[in-house]
């Protein structure tokens, strides 16, 4: 699932950034952006289910529940931390004409690091007050409790009960704000995205249960039903006529489209475990050795952080604004390509530095 959200931000990102202004009238852009939709809450999903199978392996060995806090919320400031350095990087290749507010930020990574602090403290709270045969009850309704608070909060915190006596560093975490006045639906705030990191936290809890292990189809096919649910459920609820909003705005903060969107990641799940178990995504990885997707999902952050430059930075391959669907279609191919050699590269020579330095040491002579 991971690979799947690098290829959908990649193709989201070239199409946003080559396209001509012609090109971007075309239903063909309009369905790139629609699939722009899923990378953010597939990456949080995710975080939240990979936060989930961390803390199921340290309760497993006993630790207690300030130890595990202190683990996975210092995993949570690490990825903070990088989304920081990302900013910085960005800002310093920049040089010249980003502004300085760019420093500040709120980008999907700052976002991730967050949600995975919160999660640290919610797991934190749950296993303190619970113990024994309900603690994991306890840990899975404290993550979808918590992720519908969020989703519920966020249209007044964006419109009515926007915290604007922050400054808007600090505001821009709650409601995307930036400097700009008011809240930005392309930028990551809190509220609504780190319910996605809880939806996924709850969902990798539930998946971990022994029931679920046990049954391990029938669970990922009944979270798929609860996903087609939910996607039925947010289109009946949308279709009233009276909302529980002053404001009402489904496609940026409406808890509606929280619902569809945790929908349709559930389908997304239970599709990939399908394909994995069932389908023709085992055959490359047994056949070959190689998956792209998996490939790809495997150094997530590092493509992120790479592709970013060459599609909208400096060293973009491409001119921006300037080219045809087939241009830069073309451009997303040598992305997709670029970035699966590198994540290969990552992975092959992950914990092999000293190897390879030997390796160039030993070639340096001989030449």
């Amino acid at each position: 699932m991971r690979g799947l959200a690098c290829v959908l931000m990649f193709q989201t990102h070239c199409y946003d950034s080559w396209l001509s202004p012609s090109a971007r009238q075309s239903k063909f852009f309009m369905y790139s952006q629609l699939g722009g939709t899923f990378p953010a809450p597939l990456f949080l999903f995710l975080a939240g289910i990979s936060f989930a199978l961390v803390t199921e392996k340290l309760w497993k060995k006993n630790l207690p529940p300030a130890q595990i806090a202190r683990a996975t919320i210092r995993r949570g400031a690490e990825i903070f931390a990088f989304g920081l350095l990302f900013r910085l990087q960005e800002y310093l290749i920049a040089w010249g004409w980003a502004p300085l507010s760019d420093l500040l930020r709120v980008d999907v990574l700052n976002t991730i690091g967050l949600s995975m602090m919160l999660m640290g403290v919610v797991c934190w709270l749950a296993l303190s007050l619970h113990r024994g045969a309900h603690a994991r009850l306890a840990l899975i309704l404290a993550s979808a409790g918590t992720a519908l608070l969020i989703s519920l909060l966020t249209p007044p915190l964006w419109t009515t009960w926007r915290p604007n006596w922050l400054p808007w560093p600090l505001e821009s975490y709650i409601n995307g704000v930036h400097n700009l006045g008011t809240p930005q639906a392309w930028l990551f705030p809190i509220f609504p995205w780190a319910a996605f990191a809880f939806a996924g936290l709850a969902s990798g809890f539930i998946l971990q249960s022994e029931w679920a292990r046990q049954r391990e189809a029938l669970t990922f096919f009944w979270l798929g039903a609860a996903g087609l649910a939910f996607v039925a459920a947010s289109r009946w609820l949308d279709a009233q006529t009276r909302q529980l909003y002053e404001v009402y705005d489904y496609w940026h903060t409406s808890p509606n489209f929280f619902l569809i969107r945790v929908g349709m990641l559930l389908v997304i799940l239970t599709a990939s475990y399908a394909w994995c178990r069932w389908g023709l995504g085992q055959r490359p990885a047994g056949r070959w050795g190689f998956s792209p997707l998996i490939q790809l999902g495997q150094a997530s952050l590092l493509v992120y952080w790479v592709h970013i430059e060459f599609v909208y930075g400096r060293f973009s391959i491409l001119p921006k604004h300037s080219h045809s669907i087939r241009t830069a279609s073309l451009g997303l191919l040598m992305i997709f390509l670029a970035m699966l050699l590198l994540a290969f590269l990552r992975t092959r020579l992950k914990g092999r530095g000293a190897e390879t330095l030997a390796w160039f040491r030993s070639s340096a002579r001989a030449s």
